[in-house]
């Protein structure tokens, strides 16, 4: 199984940064990774040095976000709908797209349920609720704004 260190992960997305700035040719992966990059603006700063980037603590304080992390979430989102894991992911999140004017504001919803998730496997001992995300998604997606 693959599992890259913190500082690979950071690598990875500063070298798909720094290949796609220069108009080089990428790997599919480095190109969904690049897409979601640059709809965050307020992290360029962030991908521009990878050796930086790997030294880097981004603190959970006053709503500063790890740039990193959120566009692994994005990545992790983006696949689990390409292959509609679990099942009815994709529905939901097209859904709850469509009802807040694009798929980056329902990605950041979605965040919101995955970590959820994440949060009370952890907290029980158990495999994360792939059923109970889904339904989290599916009531973001049917309620107002």
């Amino acid at each position: 199984m693959f599992a890259p260190s913190p500082a690979d992960v950071r690598r990875f997305f500063c070298h798909a940064w720094a290949k796609h700035q220069a108009g080089q040719p990428m790997q599919a992966i480095e190109t969904l990774a690049a897409g979601w990059m640059a709809e965050h603006p307020e992290y360029h700063a962030d991908f521009a040095d990878a050796e930086s980037a790997v030294s880097r603590v981004y603190p959970d304080v006053d709503g500063q976000t790890n740039p990193f992390l959120h566009i692994a979430m994005h990545l992790s989102i983006s696949e689990q709908c390409s292959i509609d894991q679990p099942r009815g992911i994709r529905q939901a999140v097209e859904l709850l797209a469509r009802r807040r004017d694009g798929l980056h504001a329902a990605h950041h919803e979605v965040m919101g349920c995955l970590g959820q998730m994440l949060a009370d496997a952890q907290a029980s001992g158990r495999p994360p609720d792939g059923d109970a995300y889904v339904a989290a998604v599916q009531r973001r997606a049917t309620r107002d704004a």
